[in-house]
């Protein structure tokens, strides 16, 4: 079960810690890594939510998995919410912290999705017209979705630009059972 209030109150005491301890770019760091993990990896999300493993097993996972590779501040936080039995509410964590960094640092999350994947210099010329509109520093996440057939949905704050073949056909079949055209003539 989510709970974003929790998630947002964690997430604001890593941050406020992680910048007093001058930390922040370490312990984002380890929130993209941890990110990247929680996505790719649903496995490491059911261990993290499941009741019958124990905290210590979670403890020895979670170093053995991550404990190398990310700060001391970080594990410390990750050893913190498994004693309070809060681990299962670490995704969200993660999610919260860079929403929050991401606010902090004045930086702009945009998300693209595409039909096929997109080189390097489509994705820096989107960047480009993104930041010409907006001062703000951009940074872009991208998926790629077969259903969309072809063009792109671009997700920048609240506002989405759907520009997918997807919708121009939904469009399409929504006017024909509609029948906008039969009522016209009469």
């Amino acid at each position: 079960m989510t709970n974003p209030r929790l998630a947002t109150r964690y997430a604001k005491s890593l941050l406020d810690l992680s910048i007093e301890q001058n930390q922040l770019e370490a312990v984002y760091a380890d929130m993209k890594l941890l990110k990247g993990i929680n996505k790719s990896n649903p496995d490491f999300v059911a261990l993290l939510r499941s009741p019958i493993i124990t905290a210590d097993k979670k403890d020895k996972i979670l170093d053995a998995v991550i404990g190398k590779n990310i700060s001391q501040i970080s594990m410390l936080f990750i050893r913190l919410l498994t004693t309070k039995k809060r681990e299962s509410n670490l995704p969200e964590i993660v999610t919260a912290f860079l929403e929050q960094y991401n606010k902090l640092k004045n930086i702009q999350t945009v998300k693209l999705t595409t039909a096929t994947p997109i080189s390097e210099e489509l994705k820096n010329n989107i960047i480009a017209r993104v930041k010409s509109a907006d001062s703000s520093a951009i940074e872009i996440e991208t998926a790629v979705k077969e259903e969309l057939i072809g063009g792109f949905k671009l997700e920048i704050g609240g506002t989405l630009i759907d520009a997918s073949i997807l919708r121009d056909l939904n469009d399409i079949k929504r006017q024909f059972l509609n029948n906008e055209y039969i009522h016209n003539i009469r």
